[in-house]
């Protein structure tokens, strides 16, 4: 039993993170920040937000993004502080290593692999849908076996452009991180805009009459819209993943999430009430809503630039989620929890090539043969799992090394972390029993291979038994 709640040292962790790590530290703050940006601003805002209006919530989806903003902020604040003191690769799953034990770290990183992996592929989902409005547009179209995964439409088989969509991205990232982390800030400005263009352009066209009834669907389904869109309030942690790859880790990574959160959440509740403020909420439900909204108020240019933007801004989504999938794979194993294959570094470009190739491929294939709700669902159980145990651990933590050097302090602990702990237990019961079961089944196999392998390779138990001989 001891050896399950065996832990890293908060000492050795910034050991491996600094001289002893592979990877180049070279991004700054607004490199960072764009990281996180690219995970929350995306399909959340230019997919997500017209579905859960039109099925869950209606004009309320403002509010639905408020309640799930409320548990991303508290777990933001504690990630930050985690950020701050241990700036190593990995994250949420480094985090629990250095708390809650080997265990509770296997599982959050186990959980975090998934996460991230299908949040890969739900946005390629959603850019696909756009790509193909914007093709649309252009008088092209992909044949229609190719346009969409089975179950989505008659004659559709696989979503052609959502696989190729994810490749692309796994091909950038095995390139130099900051290579990669300059693509990502040019689409974050590109999309950015793209919603500062809905707002500037939508708001003399939204009609009063259009957000009533405010909750057709009553506050049950604001609450339950919150358990969907809560993938598009988090996306902040996958820059807490490149955190050996920050200059500053200690002082930028703290900065840059609490401020990707604060800007993205802003441009959701701003750009979802005037998106239902200018058709009805129940016209939305369509894989590219924003466009479909400027189309039926009679404003094809602005359809067509948003379509371009949505494009071009939601690759950027792609390759946050990309990013920190792999970062968390390589970190697992240099841990010794999975095959110390995937934790080499690429020797030209430094990247974790390896996990990031397999992990696109996989992602790939998700993205071409199933349904974005289905997916996205999946993702909300892996994401609130994880920030409960992020906000448990700040708690934790605090009583069992309070003399750690911290430069950033979650306020009020235990109040905040709490509040995290208790928004997301209430989001993850909101959730359908097709999704826990699913996730259920990931869980069962990652526990068998821990105990199959993981428990008697890592690095912590070669090291009790190199002391015990």
């Amino acid at each position: 039993m001891r050896d399950l709640l065996r832990v890293k040292s908060i000492e050795s962790l910034q050991s491996e993170s600094g001289r002893h790590s592979e990877l180049r530290r070279v991004l700054g703050l607004w490199q960072l920040t764009s990281i996180g940006l690219g995970g929350l601003i995306g399909v959340g805002i230019f997919v997500l937000t017209g579905v859960v209006a039109a099925t869950q919530a209606g004009p309320a989806v403002s509010l639905s993004f408020l309640i799930a903003g409320v548990a991303s902020a508290a777990a933001a604040l504690c990630y930050a502080e985690f950020a701050g003191m241990i700036p190593a690769a990995g994250s949420a799953y480094t985090y629990a290593y250095a708390v809650l034990g080997e265990l509770a770290a296997w599982i959050i990183g186990w959980d975090l692999l998934l996460e991230y992996a299908l949040v890969v592929a739900v946005v390629s989902i959603g850019w696909s849908g756009y790509l193909q409005a914007l093709l649309g547009q252009l008088g092209l179209a992909l044949p229609i076996w190719a346009s969409g995964a089975a179950g989505t439409g008659e004659g559709r088989i696989v979503d052609l452009a959502a696989i190729l969509g994810a490749l692309f991205v796994a091909g950038v990232l095995v390139l130099r991180i900051e290579w990669g982390a300059r693509f990502n800030a040019v689409m974050v400005i590109v999309k950015t805009a793209a919603v500062l263009l809905v707002v500037a352009v939508g708001l003399p066209h939204v009609r009063l009459e259009n957000w009533m009834p405010f909750m057709p669907y009553g506050f049950g389904g604001v609450v339950e819209g919150a358990a969907v869109v809560f993938f598009a309030v988090f996306g902040y942690d996958t820059l807490t993943t490149a955190a050996e790859e920050a200059k500053d880790p200690q002082r930028q990574l703290p900065r840059a999430v609490l401020l990707s959160l604060a800007v993205a959440l802003t441009l959701y509740v701003v750009m979802s009430l005037v998106l239902t403020g200018m058709v009805r909420y129940d016209t939305l439900n369509n894989p590219a809503p924003v466009a479909a909204a400027f189309t039926a108020v009679g404003l094809p240019w602005a359809t067509f630039v948003v379509s371009v933007a949505a494009v071009a801004g939601i690759v950027s989504v792609m390759l946050a989620f990309l990013l920190g999938c792999a970062r968390i794979c390589f970190a697992m194993s240099r841990d010794g929890l999975l095959p110390a294959w995937f934790s080499h570094a690429h020797p030209r470009f430094h990247t974790p090539h390896r996990p990031t190739l397999v992990i696109g491929a996989l992602t790939a294939i998700v993205a071409g043969l199933y349904p974005i709700r289905e997916v996205a669902e999946l993702v909300n159980i892996g994401t609130l799992s994880a920030f409960v145990v992020i906000c448990i651990s700040i708690i934790v933590m605090r009583r069992t090394r309070p003399d750690a050097p911290r430069s950033f302090r979650t306020p009020l602990v235990p109040l905040v972390p709490l509040v995290g702990v208790g928004f997301s237990l209430w989001l993850l019961s909101k959730l359908p029993p097709a999704a826990w079961e699913r996730f259920a089944i990931w869980m069962t196999i990652g526990l068998i291979f821990y105990f199959s392998y993981g428990r008697e390779r890592s690095k912590l138990a070669r090291a009790a038994r190199a002391s015990a001989e």
